[in-house]
């Protein structure tokens, strides 16, 4: 599916922020106690990096079944089981949670274009409306993935 491909490449892509994060952290601590000098951007910058990860991350965890799971008997029940225990998950609960994030951040984040909300902190990243759009952004890849998995595992179910 297309849309597995979407998740996978912005999975993939966005997993190379943490390489990225460590450098520019270590840069940030040879700056501030080398060099006696602050990077507030630089700072800000690991944060956002942070963000992405985890946001984008979400779908491309769903997508690969490696999202936590909190249950005591599923790995012990049958895989048409499983099977019907994810699709009852994705549909009853991911997918309204992720309209609910969905509708609920979109007039938090319009205000934040609205004005083009930037760091509060003197020389930080000036984007932070950038930043609240991950909300959204998440929901809607999260929801996109869970289709694709809900249409999958139907396929499974219904053809053995």
């Amino acid at each position: 599916m297309k849309i597995d491909a979407i998740i996978e490449i912005s999975g993939r892509t966005v997993a190379w922020l943490s390489l990225g994060m460590v450098v520019i952290t270590c840069t940030v601590v040879v700056l501030r106690y080398g060099f006696d000098t602050g990077a507030i951007a630089l700072q800000e910058s690991v944060t956002y990096m942070h963000a992405l990860v985890f946001m984008i991350g979400l779908s491309y965890a769903l997508k690969h079944d490696r999202h936590v799971r909190v249950d005591l008997l599923f790995n012990r029940l049958s895989r048409r089981s499983r099977q019907r225990i994810n699709l009852i998950g994705h549909v009853g609960f991911l997918l309204p949670i992720c309209l609910v994030i969905t509708l609920e951040s979109f007039d938090y984040v319009m205000r934040s274009w609205a004005i083009r909300e930037g760091s509060p902190e003197a020389g930080g990243i000036p984007g932070v409306y950038f930043l609240k759009t991950l909300i959204p952004l998440s929901a809607l890849l999260l929801s996109i993935q869970a289709i694709s998995e809900v249409l999958r595992t139907y396929r499974q179910l219904r053809h053995g």
